[in-house]
């Protein structure tokens, strides 16, 4: 057992150590061991350090609910004195900090282990994970000849091979749910500040992007969320306080809701029919459950979000980028094709763009939240004995936004690799990025809560993930249906057979 360690969740493996059945060297030992098993597959772990794992053995690990687990940082952000970063690029290889983020300080005082970091993109502007830094491609464990995704996509290959049980992500455009997605995993991004940002950065793309984690169940999800929630000092934005929790939210279903189901995109085009119907099994599984389940027709302006969400990206690249140069030559070495893209898209828009392009995204935040309108959802109860809320009661908008998670089956390798310099044409032409993934940024630009479920499967044998996402703020009341999900339909028995390996 202790040498698959996605056998189990985190949360188990936790209470294992706490009775003293197996120890946190053992558990480090098995996921160093997996890695050196898996990983040549994958390419999801880089930059082991044992060493500052196993001092942290030794100087004795926090009482915190996840004592002694092993546990993976994306390389991307996250700053950490003991966990160098190549940040996905050539550019930023070996970075070293001086000081640890507010949410690797959260992360540790649960008590992880950790000795590494996972892959991603440079710049985390991809679907995929193909960083050159890296030597190649990171491959989906279900099958190596597609993606795992992005930017996230290291944390997700490792989870699903079996490497460790909870890794973190960060969250964007999609980044935790486009790679549970294309793993089979559960992702949830939460609603805009509910975990820290600095020290080192006030807030991530304009307020859009935001940490996660991807893990196998939904509590391993709530309970890390619950541990790192709550602003920092000086942060600039404030997420409405929980009622109770995460992990209390997940003890109960809620009320009976309204589900507004979108069987294509927000748009209206149609996506591959295996999704849809996928999403339409969901609808049926929540309308068992005794939710109402009902047609939804998103009247905001997708497109332009997505407009502003390039260009406003494309300037935080650039920026980053020409930093990073410090007066050197932007040459193919130092940074992929994407981010020399990015870099010439910045430069060529007016310098009064990126504030219209912040206003654009504030304005469609209204939008998505009259969406939803206001509405009693949050309160719990459901089967468990509270009566349903009355529908006929209830505002008109849906508590909750059910569609997929990505409009086919995960890409395969290659599709999205950073070679082009066209950066807006792999973002929003009709082979690009948000074509391919039309849901997520969605609720980044909104700021409101969303997750993937890993509900179906495609006849080749690869995950398909199911989009859930509620109004601002009701964070507690989204994870708390997806764990009812969870119980109803478990995943956690599905595995890749790569994560067998052993």
């Amino acid at each position: 057992m202790i040498g698959d360690l996605g056998a189990l969740d985190a949360t188990a493996l936790a209470a294992m150590v706490a009775r003293r059945e197996v120890s946190p060297e053992e558990l480090l030992d098995a996921a160093l061991a997996a890695v050196e098993l898996r990983n040549p597959s994958v390419n999801a772990v880089v930059q082991i350090q044992e060493g500052a794992a196993r001092r942290a053995i030794a100087k004795g690990l926090p009482e915190g609910p996840f004592r002694g687990v092993p546990f993976l940082l994306k390389d991307l952000g996250t700053e950490a004195v003991d966990y160098p970063s190549h940040n996905g690029s050539r550019l930023l290889r070996d970075t070293v900090w001086s000081k640890d983020s507010a949410i690797w300080q959260r992360i540790r005082a649960t008590g992880v282990v950790c000795f590494g970091r996972t892959t991603s993109p440079e710049g985390g502007i991809g679907a995929a994970t193909e960083a050159a830094v890296y030597g190649g491609p990171t491959r989906n464990p279900w099958h190596l000849e597609h993606t795992s995704g992005g930017s996230s996509g290291g944390a997700a290959a490792a989870v699903a091979a079996g490497i460790v049980s909870i890794a973190h992500g960060s969250d964007g455009g999609g980044s935790v749910r486009i790679p549970a997605a294309s793993c089979g995993l559960f992702g949830f991004k939460p609603t805009r500040a509910r975990l820290p940002d600095g020290p080192f950065v006030g807030e991530g793309w304009a307020g859009m992007a935001i940490d996660g984690f991807l893990t196998r169940s939904v509590r391993d999800t709530a309970v890390m969320l619950d541990a790192c929630e709550g602003a920092d000092l000086g942060a600039p934005y404030w997420a409405p306080p929980l009622e109770r929790g995460h992990s209390d939210a997940i003890s109960r279903p809620p009320a009976r809701l309204r589900i507004g189901i979108v069987e294509g995109t927000f748009t209206g085009a149609p996506i591959d029919p295996e999704v849809a119907e996928a999403v339409r099994a969901t609808g049926r599984l929540l309308e068992s459950l005794g939710h109402h389940v009902e047609p939804l027709t998103l009247k905001a302006d997708v497109a332009g979000m997505m407009r502003a969400w390039t260009d406003i990206v494309a300037v935080g690249t650039a920026l980053g980028i020409r930093r990073a140069l410090k007066g050197r030559a932007l040459t193919p070495d130092l940074v992929e094709g994407v981010g020399r893209g990015a870099v010439a898209h910045a430069e060529s828009l007016h310098p009064a763009r990126y504030l219209e392009a912040v206003g654009q995204i504030h304005a469609f935040g209204r939008e998505m939240a009259a969406v939803f309108g206001p509405s009693p959802g949050g309160r719990m109860g459901g089967p468990s004995g509270a009566e349903p809320v009355s529908l006929a009661a209830r505002a008109s908008g849906p508590d909750i936004i059910l569609s997929a998670t990505l409009a086919e089956p995960p890409a395969k390798v290659g599709r999205f690799a950073h070679e082009t310099e066209d950066y807006v044409a792999y973002r929003t032409g009709p082979q690009g990025i948000f074509a391919y993934s039309p849901f997520c940024a969605v609720f980044n630009a909104s700021g409101q809560p969303a997750a993937n479920l890993p509900l179906g499967w495609s006849q080749s044998g690869l995950p398909i993930g199911v989009h859930l996402a509620a109004a601002f703020g009701k964070d507690e009341l989204l994870i708390s249906l997806c764990a009812e999900i969870e119980q109803a339909a478990p995943w956690a028995q599905r595995r890749a057979a790569l994560a067998g390996l052993g």
